[in-house]
């Protein structure tokens, strides 16, 4: 793969196939391996895709599910790396189906209010 990488995080996904369908659930087992996070840490860990991850979160993680980093991260190509082809520029060659074509908005026209 050449250019970004991204990726997708899968952990509420995991936790669903393992029968842990409140985010608290892992709360729990995280403080038997000496992690103490505040139920709003563990939400966002769950819910959302985590930017910066301790290591020992994520063994901590990978053991108490049972499953590999395969499972809760697949890396993916980055959102706009992809290349497109480039289309002509307005009143180029192009038909109307590509683009606005004929559905621009007429520009509006400001006028001063005449008061009596």
């Amino acid at each position: 793969m050449d250019g970004k990488l991204d990726y997708r995080w899968h952990l509420r996904k995991v936790m669903a196939d393992r029968g842990m369908f409140s985010t608290t659930d892992i709360i729990p087992p995280l403080a038997d391996r000496g992690i103490t996070l505040s139920t709003s840490q563990v939400y966002r860990l769950v819910v959302e895709r985590p930017e910066r991850l301790s290591l020992k979160i994520l063994m901590a993680l990978l053991d108490i599910l049972d499953c590999t980093m395969d499972d809760l991260i697949e890396p993916i190509a980055a959102a706009g790396t992809v290349k497109k082809p480039r289309k002509a520029a307005a009143g180029g060659s192009g038909t109307p189906e590509e683009g606005l074509g004929g559905l621009r908005p007429k520009r509006a026209r400001i006028r001063g209010v005449d008061l009596p």
